[in-house]
């Protein structure tokens, strides 16, 4: 066979080859990418804005936004930064803290509402748990906040609790790393029962995630009931729940308001905690008598086998004392 034919049979073949994957092509039709993952390419992540203050904790992804973020981990949300103005600090009791709540504009924000009888809460955590401070500091004309705080050395997360005029509450969270010798304590065991000063403070109920759980704190001085506990911050006591790890800071609020008729000043405060998902919480109550705030620390672990078999009652407008349900 000549080159010139055998070169014609060639091309033949290939023409031959194109026309039937032409055809299965248009039989088949195209392979449609799905949606939600062609969006998920460019969606994502987001990153959690951190202001100036990027060494503050701001390095914290969020996936997408179906779910909601726990207060606390983030140091901006809706357009609202916790801008830490004490990058370091060295220990000591009285430690100077400043810092200021920017908004949308990048401001100080400047006009607050109050919440639990303050316009801003700032809880201090060592992040081993062995330290804790709820304070509340005082604002500037020029937006900026200003506090002193008993600090040891090692890593500690702040968190400011506030509402601006205007928007929805918030806890934003922000990281301060105290200068000294500094060794970690080792984790601690699940814990019911604290004692402070002449004080014994116990915790019953569980923590069940994806639902409020109802939790008791009996207070007793000297081995007796105590029944006239003070108002502090409109209830009888403020419990602070932090997830352990990642120290989250979780959904809690006070069953009744003193003088609403129902509440009793004691010896039993109760509360309810929502946590999103299993693990060991720390919880931090503020019970205030004789004139003096004392805080007793809880350790609990919670876990869809919780040994409550019975949903915890709900909360009613009635008995909620009109608190919401935003980190208290």
């Amino acid at each position: 066979m000549s080159t010139a034919a055998r070169i014609g049979g060639f091309v033949a073949a290939l023409v031959a080859i194109f026309g039937i994957a032409i055809g299965v092509g248009r039989a088949v039709g195209p392979i449609d990418q799905p949606e939600a993952e062609h969006d998920a390419g460019h969606a994502g992540t987001t990153q959690a804005g951190d202001g100036d203050h990027a060494g503050h904790g701001g390095d914290t992804q969020v996936a997408s936004t179906t779910e909601e973020v726990p207060g606390g981990l983030m140091v901006s949300q809706n357009g609202y930064t916790f801008a830490l103005y004490t990058d370091d600090a060295r220990a000591g009791d009285d430690v100077p803290v400043a810092f200021a709540i920017t908004g949308p504009d990048g401001a100080p924000v400047t006009a607050f509402d109050v919440e639990h009888e303050k316009r801003l809460h700032l809880i201090a955590v060592r992040r081993d748990h062995t330290g804790f401070q709820h304070v509340h500091p005082e604002l500037g004309r020029n937006g900026t906040w200003t506090t002193e705080l008993d600090l040891t050395p090692g890593p500690w997360r702040l968190f400011a609790d506030f509402k601006a005029v205007g928007a929805e509450p918030l806890t934003l969270g922000s990281d301060l790393a105290v200068a000294g010798a500094y060794r970690p304590a080792g984790s601690v065991p699940d814990s019911r029962t604290a004692a402070v000063d002449d004080y014994r403070v116990e915790i019953a109920g569980d923590l069940v995630p994806g639902r409020d759980s109802r939790l008791t704190l009996t207070v007793r001085k000297d081995g007796e009931p105590v029944t006239d506990l003070q108002p502090y911050l409109g209830a009888y006591g403020h419990l602070v729940a932090l997830r352990e790890g990642d120290l989250a800071y979780l959904h809690v609020h006070p069953d009744g308001t003193p003088g609403d008729g129902a509440t009793e000043p004691g010896p039993d405060v109760v509360f309810y905690a929502s946590v999103p998902s299993a693990g060991r919480y720390r919880l931090y109550l503020d019970f205030q008598h004789d004139g003096v705030v004392r805080t007793a620390a809880f350790t609990l672990t919670a876990g869809d086998g919780a040994t409550g078999t019975e949903p915890a009652p709900q909360p009613t407008d009635e008995n909620s004392g009109g608190h919401d349900d935003h980190g208290h």
